[in-house]
């Protein structure tokens, strides 16, 4: 006899159904399957299956042969206890699936296939719901532990195997129902969108994802990183790689590649591989990760470190994070700011992924514990000089090749056609190259250049060049060294002191003076003979046991200004087709020339040469500062000031100024630099919320301009400490500055800037009660930025506008400036317009009274913010959604939120969200009937509007005169 009850009440004898009876019947048999293989008295039988009135004890003991005669050879025993009904655990289909659960659990690990076969058995007794066609309240009601929960488990559990499997339509065909049944199931979306992927299914698997994402939404929840990372590769489609191509012909270290994978197979977070210069570190980690791609399809990122390049700081552990997690499909513009924000959104990026990074050339541990991945699934291996820390991975210590290795490496790439029978003579050579794999490439490379000559020819060569050759392999690229042409050798030997990681050809041409064509030719010899490597196309980068080799003799500082010329110039052409209506602030570059310097078409494209050469420029900028170059130190670092700020890489922004400032300084008389350094360096304080910082250094900038009779950086300068004068709460002041930048404004036509000021008059007008003069600076401000077509400047007036409308309760025409400026902030990138813009549309909502629309706006604001390091956006987002949580009657959400926004102003010293906040916390605790705990908010509010001369002052005394209880005028 076989009992199932994973659906409807079923009892099987030799495949044939049973019937079961009336429904008391049934009820009873379920009792007794509840509790099998235990004794159920008659008494505690009856008050179950009959409840709501007394049973005589006939009607158990009738109903009990009934079931007896019906059920054959199942037993129903008479005990001293009750009536037990034995069953073994494949008679009954709950005993069964928990065993099949257990057993596929223990084979997980060591038989993926025998767990994929028990779960599938698991999942195949389910033919609906737990009894799904018995009334549980007559067999026990809450007591009855259903196990419903534990099919999806199952179905979850089966899909990820069937998946790393590749049985990823048999794991989609289960798991559509699940989601359609519950699309706000995170893991089961994962899981579906996975499968859908793996088969090629972009679409479907981005209906998936917008499926579950409006379903968290009404649960008022944000999809999770992994949701938001499938999506992304559902839209761009292949995961992630920033791997480079294998090596080729890869020879030996097959015990090492073993290690890696076996660590991989056991889950371990890192594995470090160390050894000397040219023993093949990062051509092993390469090979590794690229033979364990199918283990890690979520992405293989590689982050070179440069923690021994010669010439060349050890990348700092913010920008390796910035690196990743661009390379992991976070926009630039949503990087934090802060190295330990930038560490968690890395860690919740990885999380639930299955991703590989190789972190190449390491200088230390402490370089290289930010960068592990924490989730289980992912691995890094890490290449360094140095052994590693006992917390930083199993270490892996790389000898020289072994002498058969060797050769097997040199026959491979030098062809074996002119080596037969020379085994000995290949066995010199190795020798002479230390059995390390990167001289023997060079050897090699140089020997198939040269066909006519014999292999005594080389192996003489290498014994010329000494003594190193036995000990480190030099020889050889000496050999190859001096095999080249004079040209081949100067750029080579240029390239052993550049300042950045790599160049591209037209980089190259400045360096050697030559022009573009030239140096591609001279750059692929090089490449040719193994003496460069090609990180990308037409850039390229030099081992670090080849650039010390090639510093060896330090490059001529002309040559080295010239490319630092290269990047001044070709950096200003690139900000000017990127930012065009930044051109009239830019530093002067005319007393620099290059004449390698590329076009740029449009803005896309002198971004992109941004981006490509961002380290390189940083690098420049740290050169510059160190060999006695001040005009090419300031003017790269304040023409990437625009980058670093719509990027949020406040690090590099302010570590540059910050160095190119104790340069300039150092110039008494010049004025020129130290104005434009001092003003993008209280922009980058302003925007951290450093206030008091941001106000001090543009004080400073003004003067200076003044003396240069610059009307529009003097203009700049009046903006830049007219917001954290604002800010501070000096409210008149900051309004003298605006109309005096305005008026330099408009005597230099800069449309812009005379948009500018007026929105932020208009933002002052409005705090102040002049909302009729705020809604015609407002609009007269967005008509000029409609006339020159700046959309971002657009997009930030037409939220000023919208509150202005919202509070003179034009609440339609409010909605239309918020959805423009949200329309406007997407378009350009601007995440934190576009946040405001979302949490002003749920104002809105608010003020008609539609709670819920208002908080889904709210919800969506904070999930585009996530990443923007704007101290008054954030406080703003808390504000409004205190205000939303309050009036829809969720008082102790509105005081979390009001908390966490008094604390954001108290942090950064702004005045007006600190009273408002004070505000909205007495509003809540009254609300809440803790009248003593608001009266200190209420006087703070009052206080701190009154102290900055705001009408919200009058509005706070009103409100409490007419409150009768503690929170009233004392």
């Amino acid at each position: 006899m076989e009992f199932r009850m994973l659906g409807p009440l079923e009892a099987w004898h030799d495949g044939v159904p049973v019937p079961l009876g009336d429904q008391q019947q049934r009820f009873v048999l379920v009792v007794l399957l509840l509790h099998a293989n235990k004794p159920v008295t008659p008494a505690r039988l009856a008050e179950i299956v009959w409840a709501d009135r007394e049973a005589k004890p006939t009607l158990v003991r009738s109903y009990i042969k009934r079931l007896r005669d019906v059920l054959g050879d199942a037993t129903i025993e008479t005990t001293p206890t009750g009536y037990l009904l034995r069953v073994g655990e494949d008679q009954l289909d709950t005993m069964r699936f928990d065993r099949l659960r257990a057993e596929a659990a223990d084979a997980r690990a060591d038989d993926p296939r025998r767990a994929i076969a028990l779960l599938r058995e698991a999942a195949g007794l389910w033919r609906g719901k737990f009894l799904e066609d018995i009334d549980i309240d007559r067999v026990g009601g809450p007591e009855v532990i259903s196990p419903d929960e534990s099919y999806p488990d199952v179905v979850g559990d089966l899909a990820e195997l069937e998946i790393e499997a590749g049985a990823h339509r048999s794991a989609r065909d289960r798991l559509r129902p699940l989601v359609q049944a519950d699309p706000a199931s995170q893991k089961h979306a994962e899981l579906l969108m996975r499968a859908l992927l793996a088969g090629g299914d972009r679409v479907a698997a981005l209906r998936v994802y917008h499926g579950t994402r409006d379903a968290l939404a009404a649960l008022r929840m944000a999809p999770g990183p992994v949701l938001r990372k499938l999506a992304a590769r559902a839209e761009q489609g292949d995961p992630p790689s920033s791997l480079p191509l294998r090596p080729g012909e890869f020879t030996g270290r097959a015990a090492e590649i073993a290690t890696i994978e076996a660590a991989a197979a056991a889950g371990r977070r890192a594995v470090w591989i160390s050894g000397a210069p040219g023993a093949g570190k990062t051509g092993l980690a390469i090979e590794a990760a690229h033979r364990l791609r199918d283990r890690f399809p979520d992405g293989q990122l590689l982050a070179r470190l440069n923690g021994f390049t010669p010439g060349v700081d050890a990348t700092d552990v913010g920008d390796a994070l910035s690196e990743l997690l661009v390379e992991l499909g976070v926009p630039a513009e949503q990087i934090p700011a802060t190295v330990g924000r930038k560490v968690t959104l890395y860690q919740a990026t990885l999380w639930g992924t299955r991703t590989l990074v190789v972190l190449d050339n390491a200088a230390s541990p402490e370089q290289i514990r930010p960068l592990l991945p924490e989730a289980d699934g992912c691995l890094a291996v890490v290449t360094s000089r140095r052994m590693g820390d006992a917390d930083t991975g199993e270490n892996i210590r790389l000898a020289p090749l072994s002498p058969e290795e060797a050769a097997e490496l040199f026959h491979a790439l030098a062809g074996p056609s002119r080596l037969r029978g020379r085994a000995a003579d290949v066995a010199a050579v190795v020798r002479r190259c230390g059995y390390l794999p990167m001289p023997v490439r060079v050897a090699a490379a140089l020997f198939r250049r040269h066909d006519r000559w014999p292999l005594e020819h080389l192996l003489r060569l290498l014994e010329e060049n000494g003594p190193w050759g036995e000990d480190d392999g030099i020889a050889a690229v000496r050999v190859s060294y001096r095999q080249l042409g004079e040209p081949q050798r100067a750029l080579f030997r240029l390239l052993g002191s550049l300042p950045g990681p790599d160049v591209d050809v037209a980089g190259g041409a400045a360096l050697a003076g030559c022009d573009v064509a030239e140096a591609r030719s001279l750059l692929d010899d090089l490449h040719e003979v193994s003496l460069l490597e090609e990180a990308a196309p037409e850039r390229y980068q030099m081992l670090d046991p080849l650039k010390e080799f090639a510093a060896d003799e330090p490059a001529p500082r002309p040559a080295l200004v010239r490319l630092l010329d290269y990047y001044l110039v070709t950096l200003a052409a690139a900000v000017r087709a990127a930012y065009p209506f930044d051109r009239a602030q830019l530093p002067s570059t005319a007393d620099r020339s290059c004449a390698v310097t590329p076009v740029f078409a449009d803005a896309d494209a002198g971004l992109r040469w941004i981006v490509a050469e961002r380290d390189n420029l940083v690098a420049a900028i740290r050169y510059a500062a160190a060999h006695a170059l001040p005009e090419h130190t300031w003017r790269l670092a304040v023409l990437l000031w625009r980058y670093f700020n719509t990027t949020n890489q406040f690090e590099d922004w302010i570590g540059t100024l910050e160095l190119a400032w104790r340069i300039v300084s150092a110039d008494a008389g010049n004025d020129y630099g130290q104005a434009h350094v001092l003003l993008r360096l209280a922009t980058a304080h302003d925007r951290r919320g450093q206030l008091a910082e941001a106000l001090e250094l543009a004080a400073k900038a003004l003067p200076k301009w003044r003396r240069l009779g610059d009307p529009r950086g003097e203009a700049a300068t009046l903006c830049a400490l007219a917001i954290p004068t604002m800010e501070l709460g000096r409210h008149e002041q900051a309004m003298a500055h605006l109309e005096a930048a305005l008026a330099k404004y408009e005597q230099t036509e800069d449309r812009r800037g005379e948009a500018h000021a007026l929105s932020m008059l208009g933002y002052l007008n409005e705090l102040h009660g002049n909302l009729r003069i705020a809604l015609a600076q407002h609009e007269s401000a967005a008509r000029m930025l409609r006339e020159i077509g700046h959309v971002q400047g657009l997009a930030h007036t037409l939220n000023n506008l919208g509150s202005v409308q919202e509070n003179l309760d034009l609440l339609t025409e409010a909605l239309a400036s918020y959805t423009d400026a949200h329309a406007h902030a997407a378009e350009v990138g601007d995440h934190c317009v576009e946040a405001y813009a979302l949490n002003n549309i749920g104002n809105v909502h608010r003020q008609r009274g539609r709670y819920a629309e208002a908080v889904r706006y709210h919800d969506k604001a904070r999930e585009v913010a996530a990443n923007v390091p704007d101290a008054d956006l954030r406080t703003q987002l808390y504000l409004d959604r205190g205000a939303t949580a309050l009036a829809g009657g969720a008082p102790r959400e509105a005081l979390t939120a009001g908390k966490a926004a008094l604390d954001l102003a108290e942090g950064s010293g702004n005045r007006a969200y600190r009273a408002r906040a004070h505000r909205g916390v007495a509003e809540t605790l009254h609300a809440m009937g803790d009248h003593e705990g608001a009266v200190t908010h209420w006087a703070a509010a009052e206080a701190e509007f009154a102290a900055l001369d705001l009408p919200e002052a009058g509005e706070v005394r009103e409100e409490r005169s007419a409150l009768g209880c503690a929170c009233g005028p004392r």
